[in-house]
């Protein structure tokens, strides 16, 4: 199996992949701590798509390609997932005022 070197390449062809085929389609990774080395996998079956980092700030990529899965998984197939990000996307709920914990 060949990986995917570029991330947005791995991002594109993973959706595409997943749009063509949403029922067969599945979404893996794996990390090995020992060798810090994260490996994504995406396949139907018949094509096979891999990416591999050992990079630490790849986490965030990985998280928001998660929302996008989670995104075509719950909405269907053509979602538009342009809107789609990471955490940074979501309302944070102001902080609570109080007088604290009573003693």
């Amino acid at each position: 199996m060949v990986y995917i070197e570029s991330w947005d390449d791995f991002v594109d062809k993973s959706v595409r992949l997943f749009q063509a085929e949403p029922e067969k389609t599945r979404y893996s990774m794996k990390y090995r701590h020992c060798d810090g080395k994260l490996v994504l996998k995406v396949t139907d079956d018949k094509k096979c798509l891999k990416f591999k980092t050992d990079q630490a700030q790849d986490a965030k990529k990985m998280e928001k390609l998660n929302n996008i899965f989670f995104t075509l998984m719950s909405r269907g197939p053509d979602a538009d997932i342009s809107e789609v990000g990471g955490k940074e996307h979501i309302e944070t709920q102001p902080a609570k005022k109080g007088r604290g914990r009573k003693q």
